[in-house]
């Protein structure tokens, strides 16, 4: 057999053996969670390219649904924007959510958050604001976890004028905005500013990532991708504010909400952060779903049953602190 040949057998089967383990990884996640092509390959964002890349590919624009409707108003600092999504039936003055985009800290867009902000402000009868931030490697921290409280500020001036009380914001958001928003729920109660709620989705809490266990972070998002996020986010600075779970005083908090899947890699450090919060005295669920990896909840449409489930979870969460009631159609 040629050297050629060699190499074509032993690559052959190295791409078997990947495929094996793949498949095997996939079978753990609930089969109505595996109809997802990019289960199947490889999605770590540890290098320029591949970062250049999930910016080409992830924070397109997801639709609005139900009776909603979006505007951008460029009033934050430098010039950026801040959307706003609302029921067209709003009325009176309501609470509101500010909502952040996730994407690691380096990439994601407001509008990829249409579909869900529009969801949860027809559920929960608010309005939510969907800030945009600098991400890294370009903008490093702080300059993200900054833009954010911005537009905690600017949503808190302007509540007057947007219908909604000031004293009924909730901040939240997924992966790293989830992340960035427990860093603005801390900050914000440094400042005196008043949060009637942190609603976390999968968030990305740690800069000390930990070891997957049991077959997490293995799907979407994993240990590499977060490594190599969070070097660029934080960079050379030498503070312990750069992610939330670094806080050793989280009493007076605002109450939590805070999802993950159990194949998510940041399953530990969620749990992890829940019960500090709840030993700190700090009101805290921490919904755990079954068979659920990274951001499963957009990667599959039609959206599964247990998915819209898990955003209905968080609309009622989100009713109950700051909205009402309110009615809109299921995503397909």
């Amino acid at each position: 057999m040629t050297r050629t040949r060699v190499w074509l057998v032993l690559t052959g089967l190295g791409l078997l053996g990947a495929l094996v383990v793949r498949a095997r990884q996939v079978r753990r996640a609930a089969p109505e969670l595996r109809r997802n092509v990019l289960l199947w390959l490889p999605t770590s964002v540890r290098s320029t390219a591949s970062l250049q890349m999930a910016r080409r590919v992830m924070g397109r624009p997801t639709p609005l649904i139900g009776s909603t409707r979006a505007r951008r108003l460029n009033d934050l600092p430098e010039g950026r924007a801040i959307h706003l999504v609302d029921a067209e039936d709003r009325s009176g003055v309501t609470g509101a959510l500010l909502w952040i985009h996730g994407g690691g800290r380096l990439f994601g867009s407001p509008r990829s958050e249409y579909e869900k902000g529009s969801f949860l402000a027809v559920k929960a009868g608010v309005l939510v604001a969907l800030p945009q931030y600098r991400t890294a490697p370009e903008d490093p921290f702080p300059c993200a976890v900054d833009d954010c409280m911005a537009a905690l500020r600017w949503l808190r001036a302007n509540a007057a004028a947007l219908g909604v009380d000031p004293e009924r914001i909730a901040v939240g958001g997924d992966s790293a905005g989830g992340g960035l928003a427990a860093e603005v729920a801390q900050r914000a109660q440094d400042e005196g500013i008043p949060v009637s709620l942190q609603m976390l989705l999968y968030p990305m809490l740690d800069d000390r990532t930990r070891a997957s266990r049991g077959g997490r972070g293995r799907l979407i998002w994993t240990a590499a991708s977060n490594r190599f996020a969070w070097a660029q986010y934080l960079q050379d600075a030498q503070t312990l504010e750069g992610s939330a779970a670094r806080r050793e005083d989280l009493r007076g908090l605002a109450p939590a909400w805070i999802g993950v899947g159990d194949l998510d890699l940041f399953y530990d450090e969620v749990h992890l952060y829940g019960a500090r919060l709840r030993r700190a005295g700090v009101p805290c669920e921490v919904h755990t779903v079954p068979g659920m990896y990274h951001a499963a909840d957009v990667m599959v449409r039609p959206q599964p049953p247990t998915m819209t489930a898990l955003w209905e979870t968080m609309a009622r969460t989100l009713r109950e602190a700051v909205g009402h009631e309110g009615e809109v159609t299921r995503p397909s």
